[in-house]
C-alpha cells in the first residue's frame, strides 16, 4: 500500500493508479492528492501501451461526448425566446410570399440542421436545400441557396457533364450521360394520407421561389431528382 506501506496493496487508483489496502486508505489518498478517484479518459497514452480496452474506452468517450451534445441541444432552454422570434418572422415571410413554410418542435433532426434565412437588405430567402438522386441512391445537403436561383443552376454542379465536379459527377453518371430533357424535380406534397403520396413537378427554368410558391415546406425543401427513362415508384399529382 502507498499510504500506510504497511499492508499489502488491494486496490489501484483508476486515475493517478496509486495502489491501496484498505478504504480508509483509498480516502486518505485522495484528500492527499486531491483525487477524485475518476479515471481520465483524456490522459495520454504511449502508442507501444495502446490496447484494444483503450480503443474501446475512446470509443465511449466519443459517445458519451455525442450523447452530451445531443442532450444541449435538445434543451428547450437554448431555444428560447430569441429562436422563437426568429422562427415566427421566417414563417411570417415565407407566407407573404405565398409558401406556407412549417417549423418542427426542438429535438427533430430537421429542426435542429435547418440553416434556412431571410435577407431584409436584400428581401430574399436563402434557403437550406437537400438534393435526392434516387437512381444512384446520393443525398446532397445546400446551405444559403438564394431564392432567385433557377433550378437548373441549382443541379449544374451536381449533373452537368462539364460543370459538375468530376467526383460527384463519377457518382451521378447516370444523370450526367442523360440529356436534360429527361431530368425530371420532384417534391413531394406534405399533409396527405400515408398510402397517398403524392409530387409536385417543378419546373427547371423558374426560380426556386417561384416553384415554392402555393406549396407546404416542412422546414426546409427535399428535391427529386429524377430520370424519365428509369423506373420510379413516385406518382406525380395527377397521373
Amino acid at each position: 500500500c502507498e499510504t500506510c506501506s504497511k499492508e499489502e496493496a488491494k486496490y489501484r487508483c483508476p486515475r493517478c493508479m496509486k495502489y491501496s489496502c484498505s478504504l480508509l486508505c483509498v480516502k486518505k489518498h485522495k484528500l492527499a492528492l486531491s483525487c477524485n478517484g475518476v479515471r481520465d479518459k483524456t490522459a495520454f497514452v504511449a502508442v507501444n501501451e495502446f490496447t484494444d480496452l483503450n480503443l474501446l474506452s475512446d470509443y465511449r468517450f466519443l459517445e458519451d461526448v455525442g450523447r452530451t451534445a445531443d442532450a444541449a441541444a435538445r434543451h428547450l432552454a437554448k431555444h428560447r425566446p430569441t429562436a422563437k422570434r426568429l422562427l415566427s418572422s421566417l414563417r411570417n415571410k415565407a407566407q407573404k410570399c405565398n409558401i406556407d413554410l412549417r417549423t418542427l418542435p426542438v429535438g427533430f433532426t430537421k429542426r435542429r440542421e435547418n440553416s434556412t434565412t431571410f435577407n431584409s437588405a436584400e428581401n430574399k430567402f436563402f434557403w437550406h436545400l437537400k438534393l435526392v438522386f434516387p437512381h444512384c441512391h446520393a443525398e446532397y445537403t445546400l446551405k444559403r441557396v438564394p431564392d432567385d436561383k433557377t433550378l437548373a443552376d441549382i443541379l449544374k454542379p451536381y449533373i452537368d457533364p462539364v460543370e459538375s465536379d468530376p467526383v460527384v459527377c463519377q457518382r451521378l453518371k447516370i444523370y450526367t450521360a442523360s440529356p436534360p430533357s429527361d431530368v425530371r424535380i420532384l417534391m413531394k406534397i406534405e399533409n396527405r394520407r400515408q398510402n397517398s403520396v403524392r409530387y409536385n413537378e417543378l419546373d427547371a427554368s423558374r426560380s426556386l421561389l417561384d416553384n415554392l410558391k402555393g406549396k407546404v415546406v416542412i422546414e426546409y425543401p427535399t428535391l427529386f431528382v429524377v430520370l424519365k427513362t428509369l423506373k420510379i415508384d413516385m406518382v406525380v399529382l395527377g397521373q
